[in-house]
């Protein structure tokens, strides 16, 4: 059973300068709603009320925002603003939220190791913190389907187009069922020929305990850090490891342009902005 959340979220956030200098990239909001709220929502309704958010200097905000706010309560209770009162009190109560800071900026697999007291020898979700993923069946919960079928490392993957699979880390493999792969190759940012597929790792995975070990004998890689990657790669020697196409939308905020698409997208499901956003769209598309 996986019952614990892990959310990296130690980056400066450099691509978002000059707005992420004294704010974490993850607090930027798609419209009124921060990106990691999202993330831990959707943790949240895949069952699971224990998470560890790994956060790093300069990052306070995160930790204010999941906390009480005796005074903004008050004054929201006392403007008989009754529906954004309950709203800012849910934040608070949405999980048992920990905290625990990454040192040293050495790399997602470094931040993740710093999990392994928290998690012990339970199986564990994990959530990147700048990556939302719109889905019916929230797509954490889809891992977990999954965990509970193979008992084994599952990482959450997506089709993207051919010309872009340099942008990824893709997966290569066997297909068992339309949606699962067992795996077997991790390419980094291939180039099109080097590419084994199109199927790429998505910013959700469930990670078994026996991730720790193989992230202490994984080398320094890509700009002399400890990758994830690279780290699954070795783990990959000694467990299966399968990746699960997820059901629904990822929306990436690690860019300027993303997450202008994703600001926009968001903006017409909601209903208070739809009937204005979209002929103001249309309206820009025909000058």
């Amino acid at each position: 059973m996986v019952r614990k959340a892990v959310i990296p979220a130690a980056g400066l956030g450099t691509r978002f300068l000059p707005a992420t200098k004294a704010q974490p990239k993850e607090m930027l909001p798609i419209i009124d709603t921060p990106v990691i709220q999202y993330v831990v929502q959707e943790a949240v309704d895949s069952g699971i009320e224990d998470i560890l958010i790994i956060s790093g200097k300069g990052k306070r905000a995160i930790e204010d925002h999941f906390d009480r706010n005796f005074e903004l309560e008050d004054q929201l209770s006392s403007k008989e603003d009754e529906a954004m009162y309950h709203e800012v009190r849910r934040l608070s109560d949405m999980a048992n939220i920990h905290f625990i800071r990454q040192k040293e900026l050495n790399g997602l697999g470094d931040a993740i190791y710093y999990a392994r007291h928290h998690t012990g020898s339970e199986p564990f979700a994990l959530l990147l913190g700048d990556t939302v993923l719109d889905s019916v069946i929230p797509a954490t919960q889809q891992l977990i389907d999954i965990y509970e079928q193979y008992r084994g490392t599952v990482l959450g993957a997506e089709t993207v187009p051919k010309e872009k699979v340099s942008r990824y880390g893709i997966l290569g493999g066997t297909m068992i069922s339309e949606r699962v792969m067992e795996v077997h190759q991790f390419v980094e940012k291939p180039t099109l020929a080097e590419a084994p597929s199109n199927l790429a790792i998505c910013g959700r995975y469930v990670l078994t305990p026996s991730i720790f070990a193989a992230i202490e004998k994984t080398p320094r890689g890509k700009n002399n850090e400890i990758q994830l990657t690279d780290a699954i790669r070795l783990l990959n020697e000694r467990e299966s490891v399968h990746a699960y196409t997820i059901e629904g939308k990822r929306f990436d905020i690690g860019n300027k342009l993303d997450y202008i698409k994703t600001t926009v997208e968001y903006a017409l499901k909601r209903k208070e902005f739809r009937d204005e956003i979209l002929p103001y769209l249309k309206e820009i598309v025909g000058r």
